[in-house]
């Protein structure tokens, strides 16, 4: 392996107000916080990784994340950036969990090992072009008649999937699919995220209801914590399940296989600590035969391009939950995936990851 040298780290927050509010069971969003990692090296390659922490999900916020890079740059500084499995040994060594501002630094690595490699993420991770991307937009949760509003108006902008966030009241939750269903049709295909807002029992009940509204999944019916009692709803369930906050890394992904507690995986970096532990997810979940979702938190477009890289990078992902920039009041990003009609996302053939944050939004705290 040649040597290359970390010799400079900067962690930078980010703050872009969005469009409007997003309103998820777990309460509403106004702001979206990021933490930009910038990863230097004496062969002149310079890595770029993102983070949007979640505290109720991952227990991170931006500030934690900049206190905790801190520890992780000593431990990285004068390390070879290419041998990413034993940066992310070192990191886990530092402290334990902190999985969102560890993604971060392993992201801006691997746009080191695909630089140096010459080649855009997707291929250095071994994947191809060979499948359409398109993002879900979401819907979120409210009365039923603004939900049923919002989603026409996703429609009409020609997104191929609805998402739709509910989790408040079971009976309610099902109101609520009605009125979008009644407004919108059942030629578009519906998801729903519960965000662990549902007991079990209003669990089961509420996913028979939602039988007849043509559901193509249901993401986290239950408390994270409460994963020994998947396996019972999904039995009943006449909706597959796909596991997200209860399924962080690869570690979680191997319990939930084993118990046969999911129909799918949400694949997210905040959640597993990057694209190297992704990587061993991805593999499980081929070998299970399952389904699996690269999903997001609010991370802009720098994070995103990541994302959209990864996707290509297996024939089991097949859903893409990619929305959330599009809901910034700005785009800080230079390069990176473009946007295109009904969703669908071009992803770069530059080196690396193929995104920049613009200079004017870098500032260190």
């Amino acid at each position: 392996m040649q040597e290359l040298t970390i010799t400079k780290i900067n962690c930078y927050k980010l703050f872009i107000p969005l469009k409007e509010p997003f309103v998820i069971s777990l309460g509403p969003l106004y702001n979206a916080e990021s933490v930009i990692v910038k990863i230097e090296t004496d062969a002149d390659i310079t890595g770029w990784g993102e983070c949007s922490p979640f505290m109720s999900i991952n227990g991170e916020s931006a500030g934690t994340g900049l206190v905790v890079a801190k520890y992780l740059e000593k431990a990285l500084l004068g390390k070879n950036p290419l041998n990413i499995a034993a940066r992310i040994a070192d990191m886990d060594a530092v402290i334990y969990a902190n999985r969102s501002i560890k993604s971060a630094l392993d992201m801006a690595l691997y746009d080191i090992a695909a630089k140096h490699a010459g080649l855009p993420l997707y291929k250095f991770l071994g994947g191809e072009k060979n499948k359409v991307i398109a993002t879900d937009y979401t819907v979120s949760v409210g009365a039923p008649a603004k939900m049923a509003a919002d989603a026409v108006k996703i429609k009409e902008q020609g997104f191929p999937v609805i998402k739709v966030k509910i989790g408040k009241s079971g009976p309610q939750d099902v109101e609520r699919i009605k009125a979008i269903r009644d407004a919108v049709g059942y030629a578009i295909p519906l998801r729903v995220d519960a965000n662990q807002g549902w007991a079990v029992d209003e669990a089961i009940e509420t996913l028979k209801a939602l039988e007849p509204f043509n559901i193509q999944h249901c993401e986290e019916p239950v408390a994270r914590w409460n994963f020994m009692e998947l396996p019972k709803i999904k039995a009943q369930s006449p909706i597959p399940l796909m596991s997200d906050e209860s399924c962080c890394d690869q570690h979680d992904a191997k319990r939930l296989i084993d118990l046969k507690a999911c129909d799918r995986i949400n694949i997210k970096l905040g959640k597993s600590g990057g694209i190297y532990n992704a990587l061993q997810m991805i593999q499980l979940a081929e070998a299970a035969g399952m389904g699996i979702q690269i999903g997001a938190f609010l991370e802009s477009r720098l994070a995103m391009t990541a994302f959209a890289h990864l996707a290509l990078c297996s024939p089991n992902i097949v859903y893409f939950d990619f929305d959330t920039a599009l809901m910034f009041s700005e785009d800080p990003v230079e390069g990176g995936m473009i946007y295109k009609e009904h969703g669908i996302i071009e992803v770069p053939d530059a080196p690396g990851i193929g995104a920049v944050v613009k200079a004017a939004f870098l500032k260190q705290e």
